[in-house]
């Protein structure tokens, strides 16, 4: 998820959808920008974001192809221009990685490095965990929250979805509103989607943690900061960043996040 500001001066201009399918045979939607040849940079949006709301209109796109990266983007099943299944099977923690892989395979790309925020930061994690000779570095954001989400109340949020009951819990007000917010998003798809991510254990496990150097960011004012910071001292190579002055929903579009992210990856 992610929460768009004011616009930032010669944003990147959205390019058509690339659609690979997937293994069930849905259409997942990507996008690139920057040189074919230069390292790339796999950034993955939040839960009732996309890649537009996510990573264009908040300048990383920009900012990335400027620091010399390609930029390869994806909206989630689910979300933006990808198919929109309303079965919470097909949201599971492997078929959410298996798009990833799928989308790298596609792209001919044996190694990225990883941007993700969110949905994107958890299933970053698991993608790092599972495939670590695929991804060199990682950037994950406002994770642990990336279980869609464990802070939903799914009952209120389908009676809203169905039948406009009105939502009376706070954090699933706030997502309904973000997921509301978003241009072309299907509240009731995202239900499902939060549904699915509880089917199997879709928590990362600290004592399963990514090989590789991670840089860990969230925001000061948001309720996962101290388990954020916990998974970052769980992970060998962890670093920890607080971006400061944000919460869960605004962290995205802050410049601090944006300009140590990507001094990150700029590392070797």
């Amino acid at each position: 998820m992610g929460v768009m500001e004011s616009t930032p001066a010669g944003l990147t201009e959205m390019p058509p959808p690339q659609y690979i399918m997937s293994a069930e045979g849905h259409r997942i939607a990507t996008y690139a920008w920057g040189d074919d040849s230069a390292d790339t940079v796999l950034c993955v949006h939040g839960f009732a974001s996309s890649t537009r709301d996510n990573w264009v209109d908040t300048g990383w796109v920009r900012d990335l192809t400027r620091a010399g990266f390609r930029v390869l983007a994806v909206d989630q099943r689910g979300h933006g221009a990808s198919d929109k299944p309303h079965d919470p099977r097909d949201y599971t923690m492997p078929a959410l990685v298996g798009d990833l892989l799928t989308v790298l395979d596609t792209y001919l790309l044996d190694t990225v490095l990883y941007a993700g925020y969110s949905l994107g930061g958890r299933v970053g994690w698991q993608l790092l965990v599972d495939a670590p000779h695929r991804v060199t570095r990682g950037v994950l954001g406002g994770i642990p929250d990336g279980r869609p989400l464990a802070r939903v109340d799914i009952d209120q949020a389908r009676a809203y979805a169905e039948s406009g009951i009105p939502v009376t819990d706070r954090v699933t007000l706030n997502y309904v509103t973000l997921a509301e917010r978003v241009p072309g998003n299907d509240l009731g798809v995202l239900v499902a989607l939060a549904e699915g991510m509880r089917l199997g254990d879709a928590d990362p496990d600290p004592a399963n943690p990514p090989p590789q150097p991670v840089l860990f960011a969230t925001g000061s004012q948001d309720a996962i900061l101290e388990q954020s910071r916990q998974l970052a001292a769980a992970t060998p190579r962890g670093t920890f960043l607080e971006i400061p002055e944000r919460h869960h929903f605004n962290a995205p579009g802050s410049r601090v996040f944006r300009q140590e992210a990507i001094a990150y990856l700029s590392e070797r």
